[in-house]
């Protein structure tokens, strides 16, 4: 690719290789974490980082709880991934049920998808939460910062970030 073509990282050369793939365990660690966020007394430990979505499928109808890191930010949450087939459920305007550590709230979800987006919410994502940041592909600079090249780079390979605004 030739640093004037449209697909260059305008940033630089990226420190890692993208986003890790979930890999086979993942649907064993989704029941596992599952579990936790449902145990009373535990939840509120593990749930400071971790919440349930629970996505309906648009075409489906059928119910998914779905784990995921997430931080906040303001009255927001924003929970950064790739574009999973579960993502494509989300609908602004139709709120979303969520649990974390707790009762389940409801929330408005927007799913952003424009680079530069992407790259000012996960920068808030990489800072709050590094081992997030480290499985979306995100390495950090010396002084500590979220690498853009990495961020942008994450965003190529269909990086997205849900910010939840709360249902009043």
């Amino acid at each position: 690719m030739s640093e004037d073509s449209p697909t260059a990282n305008p940033y630089g050369t990226p420190t890692t290789s993208g986003p890790r793939h979930p890999g086979r365990a993942q649907g064993v660690t989704n029941r596992v974490v599952r579990t936790l966020l449902r145990l009373p007394g535990l939840s509120r430990v593990v749930g400071k980082r971790l919440a349930t979505l629970h996505v309906v499928g648009r075409k489906s109808g059928r119910a998914y709880d779905i784990p995921v890191a997430y931080t906040a930010h303001g009255q927001t949450l924003l929970i950064g991934t790739a574009r999973r087939p579960w993502v494509t459920n989300l609908t602004t305007g139709t709120p979303l049920t969520i649990t974390r550590g707790g009762q389940p709230e409801q929330f408005d979800p927007v799913v952003h998808t424009e680079a530069e987006d992407v790259l000012r919410l996960f920068e808030i994502i990489a800072r709050d939460n590094r081992t997030n940041a480290g499985y979306n592909g995100i390495g950090f600079d010396a002084a500590g910062n979220p690498n853009k090249a990495d961020i942008y780079q994450t965003w190529q390979q269909g990086g997205v970030v849900i910010e939840l605004r709360p249902v009043r």
